[in-house]
């Protein structure tokens, strides 16, 4: 699998990845009912470095990274990840993750935070924090799930 950074090519597949996990509604606090534009605008735009996650001709994953502040704040960035549900428990969260944190290093990032992750995400948080991340802070009944249910949500850190 080799990691790298996302091209206007790689939109249509970057879409398949991020639409259902967004359609799902269970992890990113993003509108379930987001257009395909307005999906691939916030996950390719703004601050943004985009990378994608490919093993032969096939994108399993992609992630982004940016500044988690502006000013002096900049020194700690932000990431979210996504993974194809057909490639799920093959390692490309963890290959996906594992690229941002030397990523992150090799431009001058000092630390990551995660300012949002969902409790019910077990997963996420069990491999974040085999990846060196603690959980900082918890926001009580701070993500409504789709069947209208109120749970935490984590905010994880490591420095870098």
């Amino acid at each position: 699998m080799i990691i790298r950074k996302a091209t206007k090519k790689d939109e249509p597949a970057i879409g398949s990845i991020i639409l259902p996990v967004i359609r799902d509604g269970e992890t990113y606090t993003l509108d379930r009912d987001l257009s395909k534009k307005d999906a691939l605008d916030y996950w390719l735009g703004g601050s943004k470095e985009t990378f994608v996650a490919e093993d032969g001709n096939e994108i399993l994953g992609t992630y982004y990274i940016q500044p988690n502040q502006a000013g002096g704040g900049k020194h700690v960035c932000n990431c979210g990840y996504m993974t194809a549900i057909s490639a799920s428990g093959r390692g490309v969260a963890t290959a996906m993750c594992n690229h941002s944190i030397s990523y992150a290093r090799d431009v001058g990032y000092c630390a990551m935070q995660f300012n949002f992750v969902v409790s019910t995400n077990t997963g996420a948080i069990r491999l974040w924090k085999r990846l060196g991340f603690d959980e900082v802070g918890r926001l009580p009944e701070a993500f409504r799930q789709p069947d209208g249910n109120y749970v935490d949500a984590l905010v994880m850190y490591r420095s870098l």
